[in-house]
């Protein structure tokens, strides 16, 4: 049987971890960019796009070594490690290169604990070729970049100018015989990219790690923590909640010339000021089927106060809901200030969330925005009614990450 070349090897590799249900999540990211054999690369390295493999490196490790270095590039790639560290290598390249490695090969490891699929790189006399240290356990890049500076001396060691790992054994240079860096970095390609282009290939990411985690839960795979947050990042919900409100109760201004605007008046220049509009009707929707504790109504509610303050309603709507609206308050001029002390929650039995729509289409309320707070854990939801009130909702979600709306838009309160 002929001998398979380094690019052949490559693909399979690609294939069998598509395959493989602990590997299967980086199937996408396998498919972004350009993978090139050199005979000018040591062993691999990548600028967060393409990926360079040395063709004489592939040649003399086993198939699960290419497996764990096929991996290991594409965790670079899937982490944006090029785009996210790059003012950490410019301080020192060589740290930063190994901070980054620390990190994934860690990881890796734990993806396959019993090396049936993946093995660490080794020299000639056995030891590994990449580095990994349990200290580090738990830690993302920067931790372990200042734990690596404070251990320094002498300037962060070979390589730190050249913007890349060393690609060869430096134990003879620090005496200790630590295992080295097997890749390299390509912060001078990543450097090529602009704004737009890194903007472009962080979404291109996204989607690959999106579809990747979606072929992890048909094959009953892992998703790792790291990239559960890359796919869902933490968001301020309380910004979010403001965001939102102030969006949709905005564009109540209107200019007039009755009243010159005194800022442009010193200049002998003529401009209209603005007279504002409160905003007008805002409904809040709160699960009450017994999920929301009363700490989580508090922080809600006092922010919906601080909000309200800003906005100004008119009107608030509170609606405790269930399987139905248990109770309806409705809070009008100088009450709306004072609504978090007045308001009285009811209800606690299942979950219906189309109940609010259904609630406000009968009683002929229309409000510009809807806020649900709710642990989205519900048996049925469509989008008949709210799409008959046709108005934006961002739902508050207690605790569940999984949660997708079918209409309006989500934010995680923790």
């Amino acid at each position: 049987m002929a001998k398979l070349t380094a690019e052949q090897r490559i693909e399979r590799t690609h294939v069998q971890l598509m395959r493989d249900k602990n590997f299967c999540l980086f199937s996408g990211v396998f498919m972004i960019g350009k993978v090139i054999i050199s005979d000018k690369v040591d062993t691999a390295r990548t600028d967060g796009r393409n990926v360079e493999y040395g063709r004489a490196f592939v040649d003399s490790i086993s198939d699960k070594q290419l497996a764990f270095l096929v991996i290991h590039e594409a965790m670079h790639k899937a982490y944006r490690h090029m785009m996210v560290w790059k003012n950490i290598a410019k301080e020192n390249a060589r740290l930063a290169n190994m901070a980054m490695d620390y990190v994934i090969n860690l990881q890796i490891q734990d993806y396959d604990p019993q090396r049936t699929t993946v093995e660490m790189p080794k020299d000639y006399s056995g030891k590994p070729l990449g580095l990994i240290d349990e200290k580090y356990r738990g830690m993302d890049t920067m931790q372990v970049y200042q734990i690596l500076k404070k251990e320094c001396t002498g300037g962060g060691g070979k390589g730190g100018d050249k913007g890349k790992g060393d690609g060869q054994p430096d134990n003879s240079s620090d005496g200790r015989g630590e295992p080295y860096e097997f890749d390299e970095h390509d912060w001078e390609g990543a450097s090529d990219l602009s704004e737009e282009d890194e903007q472009e290939l962080g979404k291109e990411i996204d989607h690959a790690l999106r579809e990747g985690a979606i072929l992890a839960g048909k094959m009953k795979g892992n998703v790792p923590r790291g990239i559960e947050e890359l796919l869902h990042p933490k968001v301020d919900w309380k910004e979010a909640l403001r965001d939102f409100v102030k969006a949709h109760t905005k564009g109540l201004d209107e200019s007039t010339w009755r009243r010159p605007n005194r800022r442009y008046l010193g200049v002998d220049i003529i401009m209209p000021s603005t007279i504002g509009f409160k905003a007008e009707r805002i409904s809040i929707g709160t699960d009450t089927s017994g999920s929301i504790g009363g700490e989580i109504l508090g922080r809600f509610l006092g922010e919906a106060k601080l909000i309200c303050d800003d906005v100004e309603p008119e009107i608030i709507d509170m609606m405790y809901w269930d399987t139905h609206v248990a109770r309806h308050e409705i809070y009008a001029g100088a009450e709306v200030s004072n609504f978090v002390n007045s308001t009285k929650p009811a209800g606690g039995g299942g979950t219906d969330p189309d109940c609010v729509p259904n609630f406000l289409l009968k009683k002929g309320i229309k409000p510009q925005c809807i806020v649900m707070l709710t642990d989205g854990v519900f048996f049925c939801h469509e989008t008949t009614k709210w799409d008959e009130l046709g108005v934006p909702v961002l739902w508050c979600v207690v605790g569940n990450n999984e949660f997708k709306p079918k209409v309006g838009q989500a934010v995680c309160v923790e």
